[in-house]
């Protein structure tokens, strides 16, 4: 069953926020799904013991370094989706975890910094590759973006990774209120009040499409990502 890990060196890039969103979306398609918090911060797990959690979701918050690996291959055993949020440093838990995924997602914001340490888990992943011997699938997410506006420095971030042959999403998480809300309130963005969460609609939307183009990169027949340069010459020209 396909196993996702969710990764970056860099806190605050909205990765807790994508793995719920997610995990809830492919619940509410009628999927099972586990996720497993192994985020020292416990964001899914402080999530998940607020009401309105899908039954059909599953969050597992005692992993670590020792345990990770047989935790991951026990969920994928007994549900079709495994979500992994990861801590945001480069560790063993991180790299055991990579090791296992059929698709790793890199939220990134649009700044040179997050550009940076975004290279860096793409060097992860290229060395579990090489450890391993299997193809990784990755594509960076880009994260807490504006729908309204494109600052210059997010196109040009863009362009140099898709010049060097890094996959990105399509679809971007915007910077949308309810996804803040659903880890005051817990359970799921349908359930959150319209009253008090401004454009629910629109981020309903933008967690739909998201959840699509996962599951469109987890079919078989999608192609492998695109080889790309060395990561120390993508950072030198993104940066």
């Amino acid at each position: 069953m396909p196993i996702i890990a969710m990764v970056t060196p860099k806190g605050g890039a909205g990765k807790s926020t994508s793995a719920v969103i997610l995990g809830t979306e492919l619940a509410r398609r009628g999927a099972a799904v586990t996720m497993i918090d192994a985020d020292p911060n416990k964001p899914l797990s402080d999530w998940a013991s607020q009401p309105g959690r899908p039954e059909n979701l599953t969050v597992l918050a005692e992993v670590t370094e020792e345990n990770i690996i047989e935790e991951i291959e026990d969920a994928a055993q007994k549900t079709p989706f495994v979500i992994v949020d990861l801590e945001g440093t480069a560790s063993m838990t991180v790299a055991y975890a990579v090791s296992r995924a059929d698709l790793v997602i890199i939220p990134t914001q649009g700044s040179q910094l997050d550009a940076k340490q975004a290279t860096r888990a793409i060097k992860l992943i290229q060395q579990q590759e090489r450890a391993f011997g299997r193809k990784i699938p990755y594509a960076i997410l880009f994260s807490r973006t504006s729908e309204a506006i494109r600052p210059r420095t997010l196109q040009h971030i863009k362009n140099e990774f898709a010049k060097h042959g890094v996959p990105a999403f399509t679809v971007h998480m915007h910077e949308r209120e309810a996804f803040r809300a659903i880890f005051s309130y817990g359970g799921t963005l349908e359930h959150l009040n319209r009253r008090a969460v401004s454009n629910l609609d629109a981020a309903i939307s933008n967690a739909r499409a998201l959840a699509a183009e996962v599951i469109e990169l987890l079919r078989p027949a999608a192609a492998e990502p695109a080889e790309v340069e060395d990561t120390a010459t993508v950072t030198e020209k993104v940066a």
